[in-house]
């Protein structure tokens, strides 16, 4: 039986695509115990950036077709084969439902919503504060975009009063082609992923997705946040090969296992989803973890390394095109206490952890 099919909706929540177990509550002792004594470098001691975009570089489309912008966190500014998508757009300066308390981002964006391109859709992946900023939508909203998002995010969008007419929900398993002028259109589709969804302590209410954004020279799959489960093998199998996959390797902990990759279960999820080229996102912006804010790319760069998959990471705020060659920026280690030269491979292994032991095990 498939395990790709539309999200079902029990009263009022929405249901992860398989058994999925939160942080269980006989564990929350411990997570306060790493929060008040935890040592890791969790926000960095050297101020990261400033990073600049080179507004310059949208001027000139990419000659491969295909560019990426990261603005930070899981920020993406995608440009594919002359339809540019703006992916859960966060510009404030916290992670949270105020700006005076919570997750402060580690620098700022390397560009502001008005200095933006051109933009044919905003996609909103789900509507954790990490990935759903109201403030930077209402200024969004001047310009008249066109909405894409995972079912029951649009109540947002309505609430605010952004939106009207030009907001496309969507259950998994849905499709929906951009419209734009290009030659080659963007077909976005709605796939199921292994997460939650929720704001101001109400969760499930709205759907969570991962999306396949394909146009007939590429072919695109956006992780969103979702733990591993076997849905990314049948994703590959049907939807694959993709000329790149973001996903998420930060924010980990074996505690959460089941709704966050991290590090090696990225690895393994890009291998069952056939990805040529892996973009890893959801880390370096918000302390929204125990590790250091260094380890997801260290860890991941080692074990894609390993396994000899390319890993497309360019600094923020780079307009970057992708290619087979992809390229790793490690633009993270300037800002580190080791030597740029040595890699700071220290203490970056998930030993011991529900991860690591999956992948070793399959």
């Amino acid at each position: 039986m498939s395990l790709l099919k539309p999200a079902q909706c029990r009263d009022g929540k929405f249901q992860n695509p398989v058994p999925t177990e939160m942080v269980p509550a006989r564990q929350m002792p411990s997570i306060f115990h790493k929060l008040l004594f935890g040592k890791e470098e969790r926000i960095p001691r050297r101020q990261l950036g400033p990073f600049r975009t080179d507004l310059s570089d949208f001027q000139h489309p990419p000659a491969s077709g295909l560019r990426v912008t990261l603005i930070g966190h899981s920020s993406l500014l995608v440009e594919i084969d002359g339809t540019t998508l703006l992916i859960d757009p966060v510009f404030g300066e916290r992670a949270s439902m105020v700006q005076w308390a919570g997750p402060k981002r580690f620098y700022p964006a390397p560009l502001s919503i008005d200095e933006l391109p051109p933009i044919d859709a905003v996609l909103l992946t789900h509507d954790h504060y990490d990935h759903l900023d109201s403030a930077a939508l209402q200024q969004l909203d001047k310009r008249k975009p066109l909405y894409v998002c995972s079912m029951g995010v649009e109540t947002h969008l309505k609430r605010w009063g952004e939106g009207a007419g030009r907001v496309h929900p969507m259950n998994w398993m849905d499709s929906f082609t951009v419209p734009s002028g290009s030659a080659t259109p963007l077909e976005i589709v709605a796939l199921p992923a292994r997460h939650f969804s929720g704001r101001s302590f109400k969760r499930f209410g709205t759907l969570w997705s991962s999306f396949v954004l394909r146009t007939s020279k590429h072919n695109v799959y956006h992780g969103a946040d979702s733990g591993y489960w076997k849905g990314f093998q049948e994703i590959g199998e049907q939807f694959g090969p993709f000329d790149l996959a973001t996903l998420e390797i930060g924010a980990f902990d074996p505690l959460w296992h089941e709704i966050h990759l991290g590090p090696d279960n990225a690895l393994k999820a890009a291998q069952e989803l056939r990805a040529r080229v892996v973009m890893p996102i959801h880390w370096g912006l918000f302390n929204l973890a125990f590790h250091p804010w260094y380890q997801p790319p260290e860890r991941f760069t080692e074990v894609a390394a390993d396994a000899g998959l390319p890993v497309f990471l360019p600094e923020p705020g780079a307009p970057t095109e992708v290619t087979a060659e992809a390229a790793n920026s490690l633009w993270w280690r300037r800002y580190l206490s080791v030597p740029a030269d040595q890699p700071a491979t220290h203490g970056v292994k998930e030993k011991g952890s529900t991860a690591a032991a999956a992948l070793a095990r399959d």
